[in-house]
């Protein structure tokens, strides 16, 4: 999926089907999700299809989504629309977590008594909650018209021709070369933490289930304050210095992880994962936008790229994670690693810095 993300954008944007492509990702990733209420291990292939399906639909829903950004707001827009977009959705996500949370821990209630029940009811909570709410958006957000003439071209020759097209633009532009490496760097550190975090607490600190319930609800409740923030932050300093000493705050978190023994202080370090998460995704993806050409409609293919680095992230990151703890028998040395991947990603963004000056004010040149 990840592979085909570029040229599935450049379709989207080469013949103006930028809503037609996420309406697309969008339905298959909902009723999949959906699909898995069917799910049980006599059907074990239908959930591996189904959860395939939901993942591939979310990761090509969330690039179209996130290239609709430069569109519907202006540079001086761009931290607030974005922050106000990460907020909303923490909002819905533990809003139906919490929803799930009732009939998976108290199905008595309901006087559910078959196991499975709950867990499968909540996929298709999830999957209704999903094409729901994206009727909002489908309804009100704009179709892009197409960036190239179809004229004696063929669907393939016109993507292709809008893929190099980017392509070129992308290597062209010195602020979308040097933010992506220190994005991506950061995106291992970030996207780790948020998948191991529980585990972490699980492994070290033997917490219950209701403990570590407690701590994902409390990171994204905590996430929606930290993307405003920022938002507010990066107008006075700009978005390059408020990702830097983002970065260096995670850093401070991955050491701290090392040295944590007891249950006040793994709830006191969720509290500023939930702040720098909120913070670090909300102007990562609104800075990434300002970088991008003025007057641009082809922003799909543009953000694939943006999205692609993210996705790579995630995996560089669980692989370095798990290789490590397999190594060392000890999560601990784990999760002090990842500062690694942080001090690289503030290196890099002191070079953006040095060369991005309209970053620094927080405004445009």
């Amino acid at each position: 999926m990840v592979v085909a993300l570029p040229f599935l954008s450049a379709y989207a944007d080469a013949n103006g089907r930028k809503m037609q492509t996420m309406k697309f990702f969008t339905y298959m990733g909902a009723l999949a999700c959906m699909g898995l209420f069917f799910f049980k291990l006599s059907t074990l292939e239908w959930g591996i299809i189904c959860f395939t399906l939901a993942a591939m639909g979310y990761i090509g829903g969330v690039a179209v989504n996130n290239s609709y950004l430069p569109l519907i707001a202006t540079p001086d827009k761009q931290d607030e629309v974005s922050a106000k977009g990460f907020a909303y959705g923490y909002v819905g996500c533990v809003t139906l977590q919490i929803i799930c949370f009732v009939f998976v821990l108290k199905p008595e209630w309901f006087n559910i008594t078959e196991a499975s029940f709950p867990a499968r009811f909540s996929f298709l909570l999830v999957g209704l909650w999903w094409l729901g709410f994206s009727l909002i958006p489908f309804h009100v957000l704009p179709n892009n018209t197409p960036a190239i003439n179809g004229t004696g071209l063929s669907l393939m020759q016109r993507v292709l021709t809008e893929f190099r097209s980017v392509l070129e633009q992308v290597k062209a532009n010195k602020g979308i070369k040097r933010f992506l490496p220190a994005y991506f760097f950061n995106s291992v550190g970030v996207q780790t933490i948020m998948v191991v975090a529980t585990m972490f607490g699980q492994k070290e600190l033997e917490l219950e289930t209701s403990s570590l319930i407690i701590v994902i609800i409390l990171i994204q409740l905590i996430a929606i304050g930290g993307a405003y923030i920022m938002s507010f932050l990066a107008k006075y300093w700009g978005n390059i210095v408020v990702l830097m000493i983002v970065t260096l705050l995670w850093t401070s978190i991955c050491i701290a992880a090392f040295y944590l023994s007891n249950a006040a202080q793994f709830y006191g370090l969720a509290v500023m994962v939930g702040l720098l998460m909120g913070g670090i995704q909300s102007l990562s993806r609104s800075t990434y936008s300002k970088m991008l050409p003025k007057d641009l409609e082809d922003t799909t293919a543009f953000f694939s790229f943006y999205d692609i680095t993210e996705k790579l992230g995630i995996v560089v990151g669980l692989i370095c994670f798990g290789a490590i703890e397999q190594l060392t028998h000890n999560i601990r040395y784990s999760a002090v690693s990842l500062s690694i991947f942080f001090i690289l990603g503030f290196l890099l963004l002191l070079r953006v810095l040095k060369f991005n000056s309209f970053l620094k004010a927080g405004i445009d040149e």
